[in-house]
């Protein structure tokens, strides 16, 4: 079947989009409304280069230089040369799926037309997209303003024939090669910036945002995830439903916590293990791990919807600078550059996945301590020869103690750049990739939550758990047995995470239970 298009038009970006992008990887093009806003930009830009009139980013230098006046016969070499000073990034290369969406981003944000460069300039971004030249940028070296620059850069030269870049090898792999070899192979030529242009391409919030965009689009399945992994850890320790009475969240107006505490009661109707102990249990209430779910959970979600929020409106941003703007003809320059929406968001997404992976692990210990659990202690029937799940969870608490170390806010950090003209600056590409490997955490310690209560659950037979948390175990058994005696346990665990960041856990349940929040 024929991909369909992602058409960049005039309207924003939904999140249904990226998804459809992430996920098909469609061609993208450009609506013929787009072209001519484009050129409409750039129109102002050329008047501008006649006029001879100073303008910063036009004709003049960048940040402590931009006082300095450049001559129109110079002004595409003060181009390549920005270019060239600015790649200065370094570390590790990003993911190529977030460059990819780094590129998605980029070409939309040209697109709205206020940026002032060529149609030349933003079709080259589509067709190394749809081509398969996806640049190497290094992960360090932003503070996020004036926006992204170093990384943008290394973009950049890859537009110019320069840098280095990815392209598709055999086996699904991809090769680094230069940015020419790049270009080559895909039947593409170097382009020549002109006024303003590789100004535009460097400015920007595209990094930052692109890695929040990844992280955050992760939360919303493992949140999902951790719901229903809390529900069958909840019936395999013998949990009440009471702390999930609608009565008890009708009085808080939290909608997070409501969904979540709808959720559990949707995941564990009819269940046979909660209706064993309903009666005669000397218990008079579980402990917080159980019991504040719903609060925890919830606040996370809140947490997601509201990042999400502001995502949505940074996805369909000029953040870029000087802007154009053609109805006037007028250049104004200003901050949109400055990435502290993102910065903020980003902490505040790695704060809360740390506590989602705080609550997992804590019963994670529960169902492995015989003495709060009342099953086979570390849910091994042969302890002393066999360990059991003992080092799993060991691990859950190194991934979640590292999270707090992650979890530090990178935007309450700012240092000066650029001789104290761009003296607070943002720091949320930092904050943003902190958020990925918080996210990234979160996955496992949910992974071993969930190979835990799978086992917890075949330990408690003849006991039977409902017919939706029957089915979570289903497709886990499918993957991973019972546990017998001890093997490895890493390969239980990564393929855990699979069935996690798949969606194939969601979709198994929601089969049987129907649609969850």
């Amino acid at each position: 079947m024929a991909r369909t298009n992602l058409t960049i038009n005039t309207s924003r970006l939904s999140f249904e989009d990226i998804d459809a992008f992430v996920s098909n990887t469609p061609p993208v093009d450009l609506s013929e409304k787009t072209k001519a806003v484009i050129h409409s930009s750039n129109q102002v830009v050329q008047k501008i280069i006649k006029s001879r009139e100073p303008v910063y980013g036009v004709n003049t230098g960048f940040g402590k230089f931009s006082e300095i006046r450049i001559d129109n016969d110079k002004l595409s070499e003060l181009q390549t040369r920005l270019v060239f000073s600015h790649a200065a990034g370094t570390g590790a290369a990003i993911p190529i799926p977030i460059v990819r969406l780094i590129l998605l981003l980029k070409i939309k944000a040209l697109s709205l037309g206020h940026s002032g460069c060529r149609l030349e300039v933003v079709e080259q971004l589509v067709n190394m997209l749809n081509h398969n030249v996806i640049p190497f940028i290094p992960q360090k070296g932003s503070v996020g303003a004036s926006g992204d620059l170093a990384p943008l850069a290394h973009l950049a030269l890859v537009m110019m024939g320069e840098g280095t870049a990815y392209i598709p090898a055999k086996n699904d792999q991809w090769k680094q090669v230069s940015g020419k070899k790049a270009l080559k192979t895909a039947g593409l030529k170097p382009i020549i910036f002109e006024a303003k242009e590789g100004l535009a391409v460097l400015n920007g919030t595209q990094v930052s945002t692109a890695y929040a965009l990844w992280a955050w689009r992760k939360a919303r399945i493992l949140a999902k995830s951790a719901d229903i992994i809390g529900a069958v850890t909840l019936e395999a320790l013998l949990g009440t439903l009471t702390p999930f009475d609608p009565r008890i969240h009708r009085l808080r107006n939290h909608p997070g916590q409501r969904i979540v505490a709808a959720n559990f009661r949707k995941i564990l109707k009819g269940s046979p293990m909660v209706a064993s102990h309903k009666e005669n249990d000397e218990r008079v209430q579980d402990a917080y791990c159980l019991r504040c779910i719903p609060q925890v959970h919830g606040a996370v979600r809140d947490a997601i919807t509201y990042v999400g929020q502001v995502l949505l409106r940074e996805i369909n941003s000029v953040t870029d600078n000087p802007l154009i703007f053609p109805d006037s003809g007028q250049v104004l320059s200003g901050g949109n550059f400055h990435a502290a929406p993102i910065g903020y968001i980003s902490d505040f997404l790695g704060i809360v996945l740390s506590d989602l992976a705080n609550i997992s692990e804590r019963r994670i210990e529960h169902m492995q301590d015989a003495c709060v659990s009342f099953l086979p202690g570390f849910l091994t029937r042969t302890g002393g020869l066999n360990s059991g799940f003992m080092i799993a969870q060991v691990t859950a608490a190194a991934l979640c103690s590292e999270n707090k170390v992650l979890a530090h806010p990178a935007s309450v950090d700012s240092i000066p750049t650029s001789a104290n003209k761009e003296d607070h600056v943002s720091m949320a590409t930092h904050a943003a990739r902190k958020a990925v490997e918080i996210a990234d955490n979160l996955e496992m310690v949910l992974a071993v939550e969930l190979i835990s209560c799978c086992q917890a659950l075949d330990l408690r037979t003849p006991l039977l758990p409902s017919r939706t948390t029957g089915a979570a175990l289903e497709i886990v058994r499918t993957k991973i047995p019972y546990w017998k005696d001890d093997r490895q346990m890493y390969i239980d665990m990564e393929k855990a995470r699979d069935i996690i960041e798949s969606g194939d856990l969601i979709s198994e349940v929601e089969k049987v239970c129907g649609p969850l929040h």
